[in-house]
């Protein structure tokens, strides 16, 4: 090879190896830190990288947060608001925008795709309560400066199979039994009742699917295309589909939200503008 051959490929080489490494991956702007963990958690951007976050790990706009099974994650940002994802839950931070300078800026906007979390209000919360919106796929919630627990449960194929066979079990009063067949016994005397056992689950039955809303202190409003509904401190809400008004339910119907104690009791925040975070983010593509 000559010496200009040599050259040529060298350049070459040059102006490709970025190419092979991958394009450059476009990080939305920091908007929060991961404060605690108790298991897996990953957040895939808009372009679909993901990562595995560790605590300390930034969280990012267009981030879409996911814990795993058993694990559950406290996020912080930077207004001082913070979010306790549960176990099997997914977030998406579609917009947030805070400087403490520019109020008029102020947006929190998320969608919980599935799971549950618990949200408390920070700075941006207290200021402009009607700029803080969570959206579920059965209603909005107007968050305002609550402390809230939303948990969203799914009809899945599971819960619906076990609902259908307790519903057959329940309904089915009787049991016809090879006696059923006899034509010379009446037919009081060809059928045998069934057991309780075999009418009564041998578990609890989940909880039906749709929203659920606990406010813990504040206000928050939920409306969809059935109507809205406010809910104050101690109340429990509750809507079954995008075309049920929400209603106020007398008790806890069930709800739990469980995470180890060091998820209520921590106290360390990160004040807003701040960059205190690790780079031990792993990228998945």
């Amino acid at each position: 090879m000559t010496k200009s051959k040599k050259h040529f490929a060298i350049k070459s080489w040059l102006l490709l190896a970025p190419m092979c490494a991958g394009l450059p991956v476009l990080a939305g702007p920091t908007v929060g830190t991961v404060a605690l963990l108790s298991g897996p958690l990953l957040a895939t951007r808009a372009d679909g990288t993901t990562r595995v976050l560790a605590v300390k790990s930034t969280v990012e706009s267009g981030d879409t947060l996911a814990s795993q099974k058993k694990g559950y994650a406290q996020i912080r940002f930077s207004d001082g608001s913070q979010l306790i994802l549960q176990p099997n839950t997914a977030l998406t931070v579609d917009r947030f925008s805070y400087d403490p300078d520019k109020p008029q800026a102020d947006h929190i906007n998320l969608t919980l795709v599935r799971g549950g979390v618990r949200s408390t209000a920070g700075l941006l919360g207290k200021r402009s309560i009607d700029r803080v919106v969570l959206k579920t796929p059965l209603a909005d919630i107007a968050m305002q400066s609550a402390t809230v627990i939303v948990q969203y449960r799914e009809a899945s194929a599971e819960s619906l199979a076990a609902r259908r066979a307790f519903l057959l079990a329940s309904t089915a009063a009787l049991d016809w039994s090879p006696l059923a067949t006899r034509s010379d016994m009446p037919l009081a005397a060809r059928i045998v009742p069934m057991k309780l056992a075999q009418v009564v689950p041998t578990t609890t039955p989940a909880l039906p699917p749709g929203i659920y809303v606990q406010v813990i202190d504040g206000m928050i409003n939920m409306s969809n295309k059935g109507g809205t509904q406010n809910f104050s401190p101690g109340q429990f809400g509750f809507t079954p589909s995008p075309t049920q008004a929400p209603v106020v339910v007398p008790k806890n119907p069930g709800l739990k939200f469980l995470p180890s104690p060091s998820f209520s009791s921590s106290t360390t925040t990160t004040a807003p503008g701040s960059s205190k975070s690790s780079n031990v983010d792993c990228e998945v593509r």
